[in-house]
Parts: structure tokens; C-alpha cells; sequence
């Protein structure tokens, strides 16, 4: 089995929205890491994709976008996902996020009932990763 993951710091984010409690964090470019199972090599990528938060409440107003994230935290009932969302991601219960952005002390701190993730078109490919010393 294959894992794919979202690594947070690093990845574009070009818009945040909030309508209707409903939050989406849209990922311009957002930076892939795959692991195939078995294997110690990782490939990297990126794709863009959308971060939903339903029911959402906003700490603060949001943040200007398009931004750098610097990384941060997705909350997963009682899992906190650091600097990192898996992919694929839909869940329901006490969910939310804390966002930090490069060159900024602000940062996106919401909390919501439903948190789901919608990439975008094919990923596309980067690097392959290779443990140091080989």
C-alpha cells in the first residue's frame, strides 16, 4: 500500500474563503510526499487541492493571501496531524487547523465539524527522495 501526504511548510496557499460557515483553504501548489510500502525511497510532488472545514469558526479575520505556509497543525478528533495532512482526508467530530505563514506572525487558527480534502488534476512529479548515504 501506498501513503501520500501533503507536507504543510513550503506549500502555496493563493486564497482563503469563508462563506456560509464554510471554510476552504485553497492549495495552489501544494507539496506532495509518497512512500511506497516496503521501500525506504520517497518520490515528491505537488498538485493543488482544497482544504474544506465545515461549520467552521474563525479565531481571527482572516489572513491576506497568497502566502508561503510555514507549517502548522490539522486537527483529527483526538490526532493532530504536525506540518502534515494525509491524503486522502475526510472526517467529521471536533476537527480544525492552525495555519502559520512565512514572514508573517499571523496565522489561521479554525475550528469546524467536517474537514475534508479535494485535490485537483494529476499530480505532478518532482524528485525522487533517496535516504542519505545511499
Amino acid at each position: 500500500m501506498d501513503s501520500t501526504s501533503i507536507i504543510l511548510p513550503g506549500s502555496e496557499i493563493e486564497s482563503l474563503q469563508l462563506q456560509e460557515n464554510r471554510l476552504r483553504i485553497r492549495f495552489s501548489r501544494a507539496d506532495l510526499i509518497k512512500t511506497m510500502t516496503g521501500s525506504v525511497e520517497q518520490t515528491r510532488w505537488w498538485q493543488a487541492g482544497e482544504l474544506i472545514l465545515e461549520g467552521a469558526q474563525v479565531a481571527e479575520p482572516l489572513p491576506p493571501m497568497p502566502a508561503i505556509c510555514a507549517g502548522g497543525d490539522i486537527e483529527d478528533n483526538v490526532f493532530t496531524y504536525r506540518d502534515m495532512i494525509p491524503v486522502p482526508l475526510e472526517t467529521r467530530g471536533r476537527v480544525g487547523c492552525i495555519l502559520r505563514f512565512q514572514d508573517t506572525d499571523t496565522r489561521l487558527e479554525a475550528r469546524g465539524t467536517e474537514l475534508r480534502l479535494q485535490m485537483f488534476d494529476v499530480p505532478k512529479y518532482i524528485e525522487h527522495i533517496r535516504p542519505a548515504g545511499d
